[in-house]
């Protein structure tokens, strides 16, 4: 096994150090827009380990990098460690789903494709001193959505049983995971093992998509349809996920309900480690960037009310990811961050190897105020890992620089210091 392929070797220090036998390996040219905040890694969904993820950051010239894994922060560690051995900054955070039934937006189709009611929520800037509480408080969501995924993993099998085809979660789903190691399962980890289990079947190419179309009676959009279609695609796992995840997932899908804190229950977490509460803006899709959402709309058509929501319950940042909307839906969210004191983060979703970590926006002058937050968000970490006084959302900073952009300035020019 070649030293980059050990970077998703089974065990931390076997891919730390691989990763300090490549540090010396060329990067790719840095810029000063060269940052992104949400980075998954294989203790959620990704093709990357966290030493991989940092090792394909500083290959594309990333200068900042941020982890995001769903329900968990076990690959944190190991992300700072790497980003250290490799020289750039570095910021941690988790995505989480959070029950809005309480809420007025309880029969609204929010940020979450699949369900109504149920909003993705993100901390970012979590201090490490605070790891091991954000994990402890998730492990009884994770055990809940683990109890779900053994659901839909029954109806998986149901689709495929008359057909000859067996599929199980322990034996197909559970290996392609970090559950063990503290990781989150999720429906891509389902998708996938059941494109697995396919291929394994039919091979990859016509005898698939025969049975996709035939049997599955999947319409398989022109794209991926092409995709699926190549037997020599090297992403053709991936672009299958991509089409079982934004059309068959209806078909296999339980409601997400225990495993979903209330949103309160995770701004009060924020608050008592240090961390910054955000909601990710999704918006009407029309052409999904990442092939894996079907065209519906989400919050465009209630966004000033939903937005005015998060400021009175407490949210302090709103991210968003500039390549997925239009600058039309883009120009109305960064107002309405402005008019309600949103702190605002940036970051390109990477799950799947076709996705690009870096995001040619970013070099637009109109969206530099994203490459500002992320070494304010930077500092942020830095300083609340000292101590939470410290931080952005602290009384001491909010009185000092009551403003949003004012703070961002300040603290953007201590991490830039951090790192000089």
């Amino acid at each position: 096994m070649d030293l980059e392929n050990q970077l998703n070797a089974p065990t931390k220090d076997e891919r730390l150090s691989a990763l300090r036998a490549l540090a010396s390996a060329p990067a790719g040219e840095r810029q000063p827009c060269n940052v992104n905040n949400h980075i998954h890694t294989t203790y959620s969904f990704s093709p990357y380990s966290p030493s991989m993820a940092a090792y394909k950051a500083r290959q594309c010239g990333l200068i900042t990098a941020g982890i995001m894994d769903h329900d968990t922060i076990a690959g944190a560690p190991e992300f700072l460690e790497a980003a250290h051995i490799l020289g750039i900054a570095a910021t941690c955070g988790i995505e989480c789903r959070v029950d809005f039934k309480q809420t007025p937006f309880a029969h609204r189709r929010l940020n979450n494709p699949d369900q109504a009611g149920v909003a993705y929520m993100s901390l970012h800037g979590v201090p490490s001193r605070a790891f091991g509480e954000v994990q402890a408080f998730f492990a009884p969501y994770r055990t809940a959505r683990d109890r779900r995924n053994r659901a839909m993993a029954e109806n998986i099998a149901a689709l495929l049983r008359p057909f000859g085809l067996s599929f199980g979660y322990e034996r197909d789903v559970l290996p392609l995971s970090l559950w063990r190691e503290g990781g989150a399962v999720t429906e891509r980890h389902l998708a996938l093992a059941l494109c697995n289990t396919l291929i394994g079947r039919f091979g990859r190419g016509a005898a698939l998509l025969g049975f996709v179309e035939g049997k599955l009676k999947l319409a398989v959009p022109g794209k991926a349809r092409d995709q699926i279609a190549d037997e020599n695609n090297p992403y053709y796992a991936y672009d299958l996920l991509g089409v079982f995840k934004g059309y068959l997932m209806p078909r296999f899908y339980v409601d997400a309900t225990d495993e979903c804190p209330k949103p309160e229950l995770v701004l009060d977490l924020a608050r008592r480690t240090g961390s910054i509460s955000a909601y990710p803006y999704l918006g009407d899709v029309e052409q999904s960037v990442t092939g894996d959402k079907r065209s519906q709309t989400f919050e465009d058509p209630y966004l000033d009310d939903l937005m005015q929501y998060l400021a009175n319950a407490g949210f302090m940042a709103v991210t968003y990811a500039p390549t997925r909307n239009t600058h039309a839906q883009l120009a109305r969210l960064r107002e309405l961050c402005v008019e309600h004191g949103f702190f605002q983060v940036s970051g390109e979703d990477i799950n799947s190897p076709r996705q690009g970590f870096l995001c040619e926006l970013l070099n637009d002058p109109e969206y530099h105020n994203l490459i500002e937050s992320t070494w304010a968000l930077i500092a942020h970490e830095r300083l609340s890992d000292r101590e939470i006084s410290l931080g952005m959302f602290s009384e001491a900073a909010i009185r000092d620089f009551p403003l949003m952009q004012e703070r961002v300035d300040v603290f953007a020019a201590m991490g830039r210091e951090m790192y000089a």
